[in-house]
C-alpha cells in the first residue's frame, strides 16, 4: 500500500497562496472593526499615560509582556522617572492592576508615587528574569493574585 500523504513545506505554492490570501484579508479589515469597547490594539497601549489614584501622572506604558503559551497580557511595563530617557526605570505592572479611565485617556493603578519608588523595577538594559518567583513578587506588591 502506497502512502499518498503529502508533506507541505513553507515553500510550496499552496502555503504561499494561503499566506498571501491571509495577508490580503488582514489588510482589507479596517482597524475600527477589530477594536471595540472591549478590545484595543497593542500599538495604542504603548505610550499611554499611567496615573495614580490621586490623578497624578506617574509614567507611560512602554511595552507589554505577553505569555507565549497563554496569550494573556501578563504585564504592562511602565517607564518611570528620568528625563529624555536618561535615568528612566521600568516598573512591570500586572495587567489586572490597571483600569482604563476614559476621562483621563489613560490607565489608573492603585498606587501613589511614593509607594511606586519601592515597587519592583528594573533599569534599561537590565531586564529581570521573568520567572514565576518574580511574577509572584510583582503581583503581590500590587495586591493581585498571580
Amino acid at each position: 500500500m502506497q502512502n499518498t500523504t503529502q508533506i507541505r513545506t513553507a515553500n510550496t505554492p499552496a502555503d504561499t497562496t494561503t499566506l498571501d490570501q491571509r495577508r490580503e484579508f488582514d489588510r482589507s479589515r479596517p482597524l475600527e472593526r477589530d477594536e471595540s469597547r472591549f478590545l484595543i490594539s497593542s500599538d495604542k497601549v504603548e505610550g499611554t499615560e499611567v496615573f495614580s489614584t490621586d490623578g497624578e501622572k506617574i509614567g507611560q506604558i512602554e511595552h507589554l509582556m505577553i505569555g507565549k503559551r497563554s496569550g494573556r497580557v501578563e504585564y504592562a511595563v511602565m517607564g518611570f522617572g528620568g528625563f529624555l530617557g536618561i535615568g528612566e526605570s521600568y516598573n512591570p505592572l500586572p495587567w489586572e492592576a490597571l483600569d482604563y479611565d476614559t476621562d483621563k485617556g489613560g490607565y489608573v493603578v492603585n498606587i501613589d508615587k511614593d509607594r511606586l519608588k519601592d515597587a519592583p523595577r528594573f533599569e534599561k538594559n537590565s531586564e529581570p528574569a521573568w520567572t514565576r518567583d518574580f511574577g509572584q513578587e510583582v503581583y503581590a506588591y500590587y495586591g493581585v493574585m498571580y
